[in-house]
């Protein structure tokens, strides 16, 4: 049984399957919006946008990269952000909240708010990722603000 290491392919298999060194990036897929979706729901709404990736390998690590443009209508309130893989949530990022300062002539305030997660899916299967959103209380909220560019990026990497 012979087994082929390359320090760039990885290892290549008697079967003619190969496994990619660790730590190397696979793949990348990003997707960019400038729509803006709004909400007062307290309940987390979708974004409208995502972004899919097909896994290599199932032991493969996604690193989801997410810069978001979110924003309030003069309500101090907080814009919270999940990321969901299908259709189940996988990570809520920090809350954010966007303050106006008293005298402010603004009708929305806008923010840009970057995240990362490493996910591990486990399946060669297409997965997607969509950002979700939702209001700290029934506060009108922005996803995609003003219609200011927000960005998801994928990154497939080797385990």
């Amino acid at each position: 049984m012979a087994l082929t290491l390359d320090g760039t392919a990885g290892i290549t298999y008697p079967n003619s399957t190969t496994q990619a060194s660790a730590g190397q990036v696979l793949q990348v897929v990003s997707s960019v919006s400038n729509t803006q979706t709004s909400t007062t729901s307290t309940s987390p709404v979708t974004s409208g946008f995502s972004v899919s990736i097909t896994p290599k390998f199932s032991t493969s690590k996604i690193l989801v990269i997410l810069n978001c443009s979110i924003g309030q209508a003069l309500n101090n309130a907080y814009v919270n952000v999940q990321l969901w893989r299908g259709g189940s949530s996988i990570f809520n990022f920090s809350p954010v909240s966007c303050y106006i300062f008293t005298g402010t002539s603004v009708s929305q305030v806008n923010m840009t708010v970057s995240e990362t997660y490493l996910d591990s899916p486990a399946t060669t299967s297409s997965i997607s990722y969509t950002p979700y959103f939702s209001a700290s209380s029934g506060a009108t909220v922005y996803f995609g603000a003003n219609n200011n560019y927000s960005s998801i990026t994928l990154m497939e990497i080797a385990v």
